[in-house]
């Protein structure tokens, strides 16, 4: 039931970029799984455009959220009952250095965001970039040019290819999740990551955007 919560979350938040965000400008990839070096992981929606690469974590959740930066884990609050969850921006941490070493470009133009879905209230301060409202907004106030068109261009095709040829499926990146978190289950899991980028090759292929808040 959470993973179809999760999923209709994310297809919520796509449809509404996809509506307010300029299609020309904004190239949005959705659900994508990428090699790393511990097996595999999956970003929610990358939106690459020329003020920068925009990496996208979504949460659907009601209720109080309580959490920091640093925590490990945030705390939601429903009618008093609590229930811990793994760090966001921490989560976000991996996804953008592993997106980073894919597509071989600098982290620095690359933008953490986590968006909360869902009636949700913030109990506890969180940086700008964490938000139950206003994501395309948010986006839209990067105006520094950062990535040529070329760079896009690039950036693009890699993501495209990896849609069209992924590396794992969903239940082998479940697997690989299960392996991260055990004690001894990274050992097969970097040859993933040394195989795929061995074989990976240049691809031409189209963007497709799959794409569903009150995003602005």
């Amino acid at each position: 039931m959470s993973f179809i919560k999760g999923w209709l979350g994310e297809k919520f938040t796509s449809f509404g970029m996809w509506l307010s965000l300029n299609q020309s400008i904004y190239r949005c990839f959705d659900d994508v799984i990428l090699p790393a070096r511990d097996g595999t992981t999956q970003i929610d929606h990358i939106i690459v455009s020329p003020y920068g690469i925009f990496v996208i974590e979504t949460k659907n959740m009601k209720g109080w959220i309580f959490g920091s930066e640093n925590s490990a884990n945030w705390t939601q609050s429903i009618y008093g009952k609590k229930t811990s969850f793994q760090n966001p921006i921490r989560q976000n941490y991996r996804h953008i250095k592993c997106l980073a070493e894919y597509l071989k470009i600098n982290e620095s133009v690359m933008h953490t965001v986590v968006f909360f879905i869902g009636e949700c209230e913030f109990k506890t301060p969180m940086p700008a970039y964490v938000m139950n409202r206003g994501l395309s907004s948010f986006i839209k106030m990067f105006q520094r040019i950062q990535l040529s068109e070329s760079e896009i261009n690039r950036a693009c095709g890699a993501l495209a290819h990896l849609k069209l040829n992924p590396v794992s499926s969903h239940s082998e990146h479940v697997q690989s999740l299960n392996d991260r978190h055990s004690a001894n289950g990274t050992g097969g899991n970097k040859s993933i990551f040394e195989r795929f980028f061995s074989n990976s090759s240049s691809s031409n292929a189209q963007t497709k955007r799959r794409g569903f808040f009150k995003i602005d």
